[in-house]
């Protein structure tokens, strides 16, 4: 049975009733063969918090009645382990020899220590979202996402991404 790692836009459209992704994301999950391993990511639970602490600062009840949902419907949370470093590690590599000039690599050097620099903001590349595919490669799991992750998929045709809010 195919598994599933949520990314958080993902998990914001189907906690979130108000939001207008919410039914197509919630109507995917429902059609999901029963059992179907739902699964969330130590690193989307961050950036879930780290929402609920910018968007409403002075509504404790409602950050709280969130955490109990995000609780109760993904109880089950990946945690990065030195297997998800070594995807992890691959996949940056990957991108880094795929999109940084060849006149530029240095041993060592990261694609921002360059000149010309090929920045996570020119690949439409976030370092959360290389993570979270380097779970879903060590999984084994689809990764459900409204994130396009082109430049993830030109250097990982193995990697599984779905659009569930598409």
């Amino acid at each position: 049975m195919r598994g599933y790692l949520l990314d958080t836009n993902i998990v914001a459209y189907w906690l979130d009733e108000g939001r207008p992704q919410h039914q197509r994301v919630a109507q995917h999950i429902q059609e999901l063969p029963p059992g179907a391993p739902l699964m969330i990511s130590a690193i989307t639970l961050g950036e879930i918090e780290y929402g609920l602490h910018v968007v409403s600062e002075d509504s404790t009840a409602w950050q709280e009645a969130f955490r109990e949902l995000v609780d109760r419907r993904l109880p089950m949370v990946l945690d990065i382990s030195k297997t998800t470093c070594m995807y992890y590690g691959s996949l940056r590599a990957r991108l880094f020899e795929k999109y940084t000039p060849r006149q530029r690599r240095r041993r060592g050097l990261r694609p921002e220590q360059l000149i010309d620099p090929v920045t996570s903001r020119e690949l439409g590349i976030q370092e959360n979202d290389l993570w979270l595919a380097a779970q879903a490669l060590e999984f084994n799991l689809v990764l459900a996402t409204n994130d396009a992750l082109e430049h993830i998929r030109d250097v990982c045709e193995e990697l599984q991404i779905e659009n569930w809010a598409g």
